[in-house]
């Protein structure tokens, strides 16, 4: 349920594509993330710093989509939200006590720090990847092509790569519990949730 309310604005926006075009597709976008992000807010008081971050690529973008009546901008947002989120989990991996991977999963899993800087590492190679293929697809191909690429290729290689992640953390890691004062629970950022961020 989490993946679906996740993915929804990538649903809609792909429904309205084809029914309507690429301009009210991008305005049904950016106005079912606002409505995602008031939602959260309103249950929890909060909105995931993720979240936030995507949100304000894609009104701008698609923003300025609009404006200009140039799909280009749109195309784009999925790299601009990709590099955006390696770049976060790189520079925890540097310059923070605890990698991106461990504030967003630490809550519900224990692993050695060494597990988490590794997976961590991957998923900004992965967010690295997939930006560049969404860049590649969208300055080469039609948006046809980009707008099915958009929601079964870029979700489909999320969803596979979580899945490896997910066998390689349970050779290495076990389900955290509230006697358990180990790394992980008590340092889950404020705002966050427990799994990467979908990147589309």
């Amino acid at each position: 349920m989490k993946l679906l309310y996740d993915i929804l604005p990538v649903l809609l926006f792909f429904v309205a594509y084809k029914v309507a075009g690429i301009y009210v597709a991008t305005g049904i976008a950016v106005a079912a993330a606002a409505l995602q992000a008031g939602w959260s807010w309103y249950r929890t008081g909060r909105i995931e710093r993720m979240q936030l971050l995507s949100l304000g690529l894609l009104v701008l973008l698609g923003g300025v989509t609009i404006a200009f009546r140039d799909e280009s901008f749109i195309k784009i947002k999925p790299t601009a939200v990709n590099w955006l989120f390696a770049a976060v989990f790189l520079a925890s991996q540097w310059f923070s006590d605890k990698p991106a991977t461990q504030r967003l999963m630490g809550k519900v899993m224990r692993a050695p720090d060494a597990i988490w800087r590794r997976l961590n590492v991957a998923w900004a190679i992965f967010f690295l990847f997939a930006g560049a293929l969404n860049l590649w697809v969208a300055l080469n191909f039609s948006t046809d092509v980009w707008v099915n690429f958009k929601l079964f290729g870029l979700i489909s290689l999320t969803l596979l790569f979580a899945v490896a992640q997910a066998f390689y953390l349970a050779r290495h890691a076990r389900p955290a519990d509230e006697n358990d004062t180990g790394s992980g629970a008590e340092n889950t950022a404020p705002g966050s949730s427990p799994g990467p961020p979908e990147p589309g």
